[in-house]
């Protein structure tokens, strides 16, 4: 089974960004997303994938990932995917061990911007840096198959 552990939180400012590595543009969209699981297509630059998810609330969560043709994943973004599509840059800044991936959104849900880390379990430790805010892994608002059913611009 696919587990991923992830833990997600707000940014206090943007000292993060002299920090970035790598920059990648991602449109995604979901074709089902209910009370037992998400399916979702993403595309970025070079990629696609077809993502499905377990609709556990918090950190630790059931995943599936697989490469799908770039044609068919965009024909499924702009017939079968709910709107609005989620848009954003994902920026990677690697602190020591462990990868911080920064999703900063556009489209309708411009201003929202968020920290994801992955961990190896749910009590592994890691440096919070000054730029980590607020912690909203169990905040559903802020779970990218509910900002396609209410975005954050209209919060």
């Amino acid at each position: 089974m696919a587990i991923e552990i992830e833990r997600k939180f707000l940014l206090a400012n943007d000292n993060w960004r002299a920090l970035v590595s790598k920059s990648i543009n991602y449109r995604q969209g979901y074709l089902n997303s209910d009370k037992h699981s998400s399916v979702r297509v993403r595309v970025s630059d070079d990629t696609a994938k077809l993502n499905i998810k377990s609709a556990t609330i918090g950190a630790q969560r059931q995943e599936y990932e697989y490469d799908i043709p770039a044609d068919d994943a965009h024909e499924l973004l702009n017939t079968l995917c709910h709107k609005p599509l989620i848009e954003k840059t994902r920026h990677i800044v690697v602190i020591k061990q462990h990868t911080w991936e920064i999703d900063e959104f556009s489209g309708e849900n411009q201003g929202l911007c968020v920290a994801e880390i992955e961990l190896s379990h749910v009590d592994e430790l890691f440096e919070k840096m000054d730029w980590v805010g607020e912690e909203v892994t169990e905040d559903i608002r802020y779970y990218n198959n509910q900002l396609v059913k209410n975005p954050y611009t209209r919060w």
